[in-house]
């Protein structure tokens, strides 16, 4: 999403949102069972254009191809504005598409393209990529989508386009123009107040109160749903679109991907591929782009754990299957965090405390807005081919859960120090790595950073790095030395697990183990300031985690 005013747009789509919610008798999808299955289903993935003007041919998109499709994605959606180097990207990524055997489409981005002006040069672009092997077309047509732009006139757009397209625009739902589209997307993947921040305890509108005004206002169109695993933006005065927000996501990238499967919609988006701005990418770090200023919480956080995560959902997701442990084929465990906990200040080095322009609205001083919605927590998600169990050492306190083959997920309070997560079956070591990435309480850059640290064990092979020109712009603007900018690294020792008579009785309230006979409704907590310092090699069973012990 390449704007600083999304938020003159989202509140009206929010408004339009709560009057759809307020007038539905029932959820879209409970309809026939909630097991409506169409003829064919597709993934795509968001991928911003706009920040890859380096590249120099179609080969540098080729890891993204090839990345995107081993998951199961069948489509990019190349978000485009009207930059310069918009047309010899398309050209690119059209070739690499074509060479790989992967789709993409054009996704027109209206911050940047003026809705009522621009009909005819839109249609002009989808003309001229129309033709190519590479591009998408769902059911014969050739698939267009957009950011925005409900003030588009969509009867123009299809007369200059000269072929048939499969319209899907970001249009706000319950729009009177959804009788003149083929399906809409939905880009609000996270919980929200209505106003584009966090929500509060007063206005809480969750991703699936989207999927419902959606579906609804469409009346049996066709939805591009969103998934999306994270969203933090923390850009301060050194740059000319400071912004500093937060929306909770924590948990909800599983819990997101176990709705997709009973929603019945026909699409999924994942939202981002490359968006480092928003926090929001699982493609990787290397993949070549240039440095807006987010390097500062990109740097050494890799994410490509939850494309992982993804896949078996993705296999289930286009087979129609309402559960995804059946994909499962290997023993794995993904784990995300932040790198710092919620009591760190950095007021006083933080690019954000200086003064800026802030036209949009979405600029903070000091920790981003909505940063009291999160907790300090550690997320675990494991696959096992059979039931273990998942140990989890964080900081000084070890936790031991009961996992079941399948999907499970858990949490645990965040502790500062190391990070080591491991499997045992039949007190046997199966699995165990420390995360490279500890927790500190440290400020990186001298800043803030809510972004996400993903991992997973065994861990994936190869560094994923930025390259010189996705770094470039870490050290501007800091108020602190270039070496406060690196990463603090893990290290620990062997932990053990035990397979106990305790095992079956709590893991009931410990992880949440989802299969096709079972749902499953999510909660948030918030956590204690205490914590729990344990001796190494030492484990009690913990019932809850809000419910954990000390273990001394």
């Amino acid at each position: 999403m390449q704007a600083d005013n999304f938020f003159l747009k989202t509140i009206p789509w929010l408004l339009t949102l709560i009057n759809s919610i307020q007038l539905v008798a029932a959820d879209p999808s409970s309809r026939n069972g909630g097991n409506h299955i169409s003829p064919s289903r597709y993934v795509f993935a968001h991928f911003m254009v706009g920040i890859v003007g380096n590249r120099g041919s179609s080969s540098d998109y080729d890891t993204d191809m090839v990345l995107a499709r081993s998951a199961g994605i069948d489509a990019f959606a190349l978000n485009i504005g009207t930059d310069d180097f918009t047309d010899i990207q398309l050209d690119y990524a059209y070739a690499s598409a074509a060479t790989n055997h992967m789709k993409v489409f054009i996704s027109f981005d209206f911050n940047s393209w003026d809705p009522t002006t621009s009909s005819a040069a839109v249609g002009t672009k989808i003309a001229k990529y129309a033709n190519s092997s590479a591009q998408l077309t769902v059911d014969n047509k050739v698939f267009v989508s957009t950011f925005i732009g409900d003030a588009l006139n969509v009867s123009n757009l299809r007369a200059k386009a000269g072929v048939p397209i499969f319209f899907a625009p970001n249009f706000s739902p319950g729009s009177a123009k959804f009788a003149e589209v083929d399906a809409a997307f939905n880009w609000m993947g996270w919980p929200n107040n209505g106003a584009n921040k966090a929500p509060s305890s007063s206005a809480n509108f969750t991703v699936r109160d989207g999927d419902v005004a959606y579906m609804n206002g469409l009346k049996g169109k066709d939805y591009i749903a969103p998934a999306s695993p994270w969203f933090s933006t923390h850009y301060g005065s050194e740059v000319a679109y400071s912004k500093n927000w937060v929306f909770p996501a924590e948990g909800q990238w599983v819990q997101r991907w176990h709705e997709l499967l009973g929603l019945g919609a026909r699409f999924v988006e994942v939202v981002s591929w490359n968006d480092y701005g928003e926090s929001h990418y699982v493609g990787p770090l290397s993949s070549p782009h240039t440095d807006d200023g987010n390097s500062k919480w990109t740097n050494d956080m890799p994410h490509r754990g939850w494309l992982t995560l993804a896949t078996p959902f993705i296999r289930a997701f286009h087979a129609g299957a309402s559960d995804a442990s059946k994909y499962i084929t290997k023993d794995i465990i993904i784990y995300w965090y932040r790198p710092n906990p919620l009591s760190l200040n950095c007021d006083a080095t933080d690019t954000t405390m200086l003064d800026a322009s802030n036209s949009s609205g979405d600029y903070f001083h000091g920790k981003p807005n909505g940063w009291e919605t999160e907790t300090d927590s550690i997320f675990v998600t494991s696959f096992l081919t059979s039931s273990g169990n998942v140990t989890v050492v964080s900081g000084g306190a070890a936790f031991q859960f009961n996992g079941v083959q399948g999907i499970n997920a858990f949490t645990v309070p965040m502790g500062v120090g190391s990070q080591i997560f491991g499997l045992w079956r039949g007190g046997q070591k199966v699995l165990q790595e420390t995360s490279p990435r500890n927790v500190t309480k440290l400020c990186g850059c001298g800043n803030y950073n809510f972004n996400a640290y993903v991992g997973q064990v065994p861990s994936a092979q190869g560094q994923d790095e930025l390259a010189a020109a996705g770094a470039a712009l870490l050290t501007n603007g800091i108020r602190v030395n270039s070496d406060q900018c690196v990463a603090v690294t893990g290290t620990g020792g062997e932990v053990g697990g035990s397979d106990g008579d305790e095992s079956s009785s709590s893991s009931e309230n410990t992880s949440e183990s989802f299969s096709s006979t079972k749902s499953q409704s999510y909660s948030s907590s918030t956590s204690s300031e205490k914590r729990s310092w344990g001796l190494p090699g030492r484990w009690e069973w913990i019932r809850g985690w809000r419910d954990y012990v000390d273990l001394v």
